[in-house]
């Protein structure tokens, strides 16, 4: 009997070592699959009275994941920007206006030597990135929540939509949203903030208040008169007289900036007739009314696309101006645009005509009618010729939304 059990016991015995030497060649499989991708770190055992007490590995206990440096970084800009637009609501609410300083040469030279050229290609890849489908609401309502965006005018609400960042700032308007004025000759293109308009002086043109470039520089040599059917100008005129067609005309202006949170589409301003297209590769810097008026000549640093025709009274012009983060300007009519290109001259422009042996009008264009869009916010420079009549019903530094009146006879 004695034995009988002690036989017993020893099978036993065996059993238990086997099972468990198996689960100790299961654990450590586990751990040579895993080993490449984790590394185990040694937890803490605290004994309080009877209980042990299990704490976490600390390296798991103070990792850094990439959704969270995203949201730290996300909502430290955010608080950023919404404390520089509260700063100056404030000082435009008690009526200061903010000192102009311009930028030093070598100020500006550091600036343009900033890869943002670079960096906005590499944004526009990134913002065709589709984003899970959980990820989508948080990080669009950062973007809402930072910007001020009224979703409630967007032809679809629903922010699970937009399948990654580009499709969110391309998002269509409801119909109703934005009607167009037909009382006035030249509504607004955009949505976005009006910086500075009025006549034309010495032909120079203020992008902000105090703050100019060159009218010459902004526009490239003169277009063939062919092109644009004006009437050839007398020799030895300035370049801007030799814009202005009618005696008895002048050259007005005005610089509309668009926000990121603002409507991102640009539409035809007045009833016109675009001839050509010129192209100037260029520096991508900040547009911002910041910038503008520290840095001299902003507009004409930066890559922009001018469309030049005419409309009934005239030359008449249509400027989008790139930005950090916007090295994408597209017109729709134009297949053949291609901005911010990784190689570039210098000082270079590339001219392309829509007037040909098919075509003697060019590109009609209807007041209010789809004209082109931008990746993110950015800035449109409007130039034209009108009777000295003409007047604008604007303020410096008010709020306008596309279809709203600019000017009018």
């Amino acid at each position: 009997m004695a034995a009988a059990v002690a036989r017993g016991g020893v099978a036993a015995l065996r059993r238990s070592s086997l099972l468990t030497s198996r689960n100790f060649l299961i654990h450590e499989n586990l751990c040579v699959r895993t080993g490449a991708l984790w590394k185990q770190l040694p937890s803490r055992t605290f004994f309080s009275d009877r209980k042990k007490l299990h704490t976490a590995p600390l390296g798991q206990v103070f990792r850094l994941r990439p959704f969270h440096v995203l949201i730290a970084t996300g909502g430290g800009y955010a608080g950023y920007r919404k404390y520089e637009d509260y700063k100056l609501e404030q000082l435009e609410k008690r009526g200061i206006e903010v000192p102009v300083k311009l930028a030093s040469e070598w100020e500006v030279a550091l600036y343009k030597s900033v890869p943002t050229r670079l960096l906005s290609r590499a944004w526009g890849r990134l913002n065709q990135v589709e984003l899970p489908t959980w990820l989508r609401k948080p990080v669009y309502s950062l973007y809402i929540w930072t910007f001020g965006v009224n979703m409630k005018e967007a032809a679809v609400e629903d922010l699970h939509h937009y399948r990654n960042l580009s499709e969110f700032f391309r998002r269509k308007l409801k119909p109703q949203a934005r009607p167009v004025c037909c009382l006035h000759s030249v509504i607004s293109p955009s949505d976005g903030k009006i910086l500075n308009f009025g006549q034309v002086k010495n032909c120079e043109v203020e992008q902000v208040k105090g703050v100019t470039y060159s009218l010459e520089s902004f526009l490239g040599p003169r277009i063939s008169t062919e092109e644009l059917h004006f009437s050839q100008a007398p020799p030895g005129n300035s370049f801007q007289q030799q814009l202005v067609t009618k005696e008895g005309n002048e050259l007005y202006h005005c610089v509309i900036y668009l926000a990121p949170g603002d409507y991102h589409c640009f539409h035809s301003p007045t009833d016109w007739r675009v001839s050509h297209r010129r192209h100037f590769p260029g520096s991508l810097m900040s547009v911002n009314p910041g910038v503008a008026r520290w840095i001299k000549e902003l507009f004409c640093h930066n890559e922009r696309v001018v469309l030049t025709g005419d409309w009934k009274h005239g030359f008449f012009s249509l400027t989008a101006v790139g930005a950090t983060n916007v090295g994408s300007i597209r017109i729709y009519f134009d297949q053949d645009l291609h901005t911010n290109s990784p190689c570039y001259s210098k000082g270079s422009y590339n001219d392309f005509s829509f007037i040909s042996n098919n075509n003697k009008e060019g590109i009609p264009m209807r007041k209010g009618e789809h004209l082109g869009e931008f990746n993110l916010g950015s800035t449109i420079v409007l130039i034209f010729e009108a009777p000295k009549d003409f007047k604008f019903h604007l303020k410096a530094g008010q709020k306008i939304r596309f279809g709203e009146a600019l000017g009018s006879l």
